[in-house]
């Protein structure tokens, strides 16, 4: 017997943003979830007009989000979830208002604008009974997922090095100044939040790390810096990181390296062997045992573990890519959501949680926040544990 969808809202994401359409596409892709509600933009007739292009009843486009949680909470179909796609600035914002209406919450990231800012939601998170997760994609790959667990199984042994980056090049001209609102926002301190590339990528990059690795970084020196004259945040960053079991780790984090698309890439090293992924080619892992033949394990793989074959969908050949990754984030908070439906109550509201949650999400901007506060100084190391 099929479950019943859940039923779930947007907050942001209207006609023309590129991420709301792909949460849209995600959500859709298993048949776990179905958007009935909606307040797609700040300008009430956008929304509208938003709302009506996704076929959303005319009354369920709402003005605001404010509007859309005080008249779902009257219905007996009433929203579940809202999935957050604003700029940064609203994060935190929209976030309490749900979880104030006792609705799950599925947020992108970075968390918040600020790290004060992100403490005080994860309290309030914490305190409550919903759901939050933080929709950090790449931790969605089926390599990405075998890889962790390789790391977890000691097959690369103690790990001594981590080597993570992430390099675009959309951002390598000032075109925040020519129409671009994809460019503006982001670059603009009070919707971005005081990181740049930092926040927007480099969170991506260090939760890849932190995700396959298993490892907290303690301490942190970057070097944030503004290649584009007159921007008003970092659109590249050097990052060192130290590790509690003496592992070092490099991580870069460019908005403005011309020649790279969506270049992210993650390679680990240990005692016993290293590992490397890529992300515009994530069918492929590479793992190379010390002394032995290096090898490339594809997704679709026999030997692949139970979680990478969790979250493939179609046999080896047949490539798999972001959506499905962000589709399997979507899965795993479906989970949670029905576990929650049955009663089932644990961290985080339902269980052990496999997608990023708050505390991922925290963690993310006590990254940014120590990385901007080391750059400030100069580059200095600063701990990122208290």
């Amino acid at each position: 017997m099929m479950k019943d969808r859940i039923r779930i809202g947007m907050v942001g994401g209207g006609d023309g943003a590129f991420i709301g359409a792909v949460h849209r596409m995600a959500a859709r892709l298993d048949g776990e979830f179905q958007l009935v509600a909606g307040a797609f933009s700040a300008d009430a007739e956008r929304s509208r007009a938003s709302g009506a292009a996704l076929g959303i009843e005319p009354a369920r486009a709402y003005a605001d989000w404010q509007a859309m949680l005080s008249a779902e909470a009257q219905r007996a179909d009433g929203i579940e979830a809202v999935v957050i796609v604003t700029p940064n600035h609203l994060h935190a914002r929209v976030a309490r208002d749900c979880l104030a209406a006792g609705v799950h919450v599925l947020c992108d990231k970075p968390l918040a604008t600020t790290l004060d800012e992100a403490r005080e939601l994860a309290r309030i998170a914490r305190a409550s009974a919903c759901l939050f997760g933080v929709t950090y994609t790449y931790s969605g790959y089926p390599l990405v997922r075998h890889a962790r667990a390789l790391v977890a199984a000691g097959e690369i042994g103690e790990i001594r090095s981590v080597q993570v980056r992430y390099a675009q090049d959309w951002l390598s001209e000032a075109i925040e100044t020519s129409g671009n609102k994809q460019a503006a926002w982001r670059s603009d301190p009070a919707l971005a939040g005081e990181g740049g590339a930092i926040a927007d990528i480099g969170t991506h990059a260090y939760h890849l790390a932190r995700y396959v690795s298993g490892l907290d970084a303690q301490a942190l020196l970057a070097d944030l810096t503004n290649a584009v004259p007159g921007r008003r945040v970092d659109d590249n960053a050097h990052v060192l990181l130290r590790y509690a079991n003496g592992a070092r780790g490099m991580l870069w984090a460019s908005q403005t390296s011309p020649g790279n698309a969506n270049n992210l890439e993650l390679a680990i090293y240990g005692s016993r062997g290293g590992l490397s992924w890529r992300q515009e080619t994530p069918d492929e892992l590479w793992f190379a045992p010390l002394g032995d033949n290096t090898r490339v394990i594809r997704r679709g793989d026999k030997s692949l573990s139970p979680a990478a074959v969790k979250a493939t969908r179609v046999p080896m050949g047949h490539p798999e890519g972001y959506l499905e990754a962000f589709a399997n984030l979507y899965a795993d908070f479906a989970a949670a959501v029905h576990a929650y439906r049955a009663g089932e109550r644990g961290a985080n509201g339902a269980g052990a949680s496999t997608f990023p949650t708050i505390e991922d999400g925290l963690d993310g901007m006590r990254f940014v926040h120590t990385a901007l506060a080391s750059s400030r100084e100069g580059g200095v190391w600063l701990p990122l544990r208290p």
